[in-house]
């Protein structure tokens, strides 16, 4: 059976909202070392964290090869392995998005790049380092045989209105590490994890997001939620469910 559209870019959202890394393709410029004076492409490792449309967020050095390639040539491709600890990785979900690197220069985008990756807030603040937004036009999603699918860019953004969640983002995160961390542990063990100290930090129209030192779990809603009192719902449906499993293992 063939899969909808639907299906496939819930996916590739998911892969994108899964992992905290990505490999970063570029042209590399002429003279960038290469032997010749074409254009070579250069793939690069880098952190990203994601805006509350969708777009991933990077942190770079004007220093860096890659950011010096995009001063010449703005397109670019970030490939996203959601394949960690598979036996057979090539079974499954990895996404490969193109598009076009903008400057992201409002607080929301630093905001959110420093909650998902609190230890660039050592080197953010440097003169050489900026923060770029990449502007999604489609992605190549292949997750598992029969699963490879170009999605276009409308496909990839968040499925309602993403503006009433953003704008109480903040303070539902705060809300959850002060007053709710017995929760999150417990979104953190239905996820598998066995570790202690978890912490939000975020939260979209499709669930949160978590870290514990390198670590990072994604925690998703039963479906979208359009607002910040759909989101406490969902919270609070998580942590029943969980509670109610755990009870039923104990038994």
């Amino acid at each position: 059976m063939v899969e909808d559209i639907e299906t496939l870019a819930r996916t590739a959202r998911l892969v994108m909202q899964g992992v905290d890394r990505a490999t970063l393709a570029t042209l590399q410029r002429e003279g960038g070392g290469q032997r010749d004076a074409g254009a070579w492409p250069y793939a690069s490792l880098v952190m990203v964290a994601r805006d509350a449309a969708g777009c991933p967020l990077l942190l770079l050095s004007d220093l860096a090869d890659h950011t010096r390639n995009l001063a010449r040539d703005d397109r670019v491709s970030l490939l996203f392995d959601g394949t960690a600890g598979l036996d057979r990785p090539l079974a499954g979900a990895r996404l490969s998005l193109l598009g076009r690197v903008v400057a992201a220069e409002d607080a929301a985008a630093r905001a959110r790049y420093l909650a998902r990756h609190p230890d660039a807030a050592l080197y953010a603040g440097f003169g050489d380092f900026r923060f770029y937004r990449v502007v999604p036009e489609r992605g190549h999603l292949v997750a598992g045989f029969g699963r490879i699918r170009w999605i276009d860019a409308q496909a990839l953004a968040p499925p309602v209105d993403p503006g009433a969640v953003a704008a109480a983002e903040g303070d539902i995160v705060a809300h959850m590490n002060e007053d709710h961390s017995a929760a999150i542990q417990l979104y953190a063990r239905a996820a598998g994890s066995r570790e202690l100290g978890w912490r939000m930090t975020g939260v979209d129209v499709e669930g949160v997001d978590l870290r514990l030192g390198g670590q990072v779990l994604r925690i998703g809603f039963s479906g979208p939620a359009a607002d910040a009192a759909a989101v406490r719902a969902e919270l609070v449906r998580l942590a029943r469910a969980a509670r109610g499993r755990f009870a039923q293992s104990a038994e």
